[in-house]
């Protein structure tokens, strides 16, 4: 199932403003939940987590930056 340009652009928005920052307190959460570990693999885990959150939506990303596709251009 394709979404058009504005669906895409809109879920984008949803993602970003209330599933990221529920993605961010949930991996926060979970690395207090563990015993403190070694600051280097304190920072890679939290690199790893900032690139894996995006992995399954990139498809609602992909050419959100974009002008519409469907809008009529400019023609003459």
């Amino acid at each position: 199932m394709a979404l058009s340009y504005k669906a895409r652009r809109r879920w984008a928005m949803v993602i970003l403003v209330v599933g990221l920052p529920l993605y961010i307190v949930a991996a926060v959460t979970v690395m207090t939940w563990l015993d403190r570990p070694p600051i280097w693999l304190e920072l890679l885990v939290y690199l790893a987590l900032g690139f894996v959150w995006a992995l399954p939506f990139r498809f609602v990303f992909r050419g959100v930056g974009q002008p519409d596709p469907d809008a009529p251009g400019d023609e003459g």
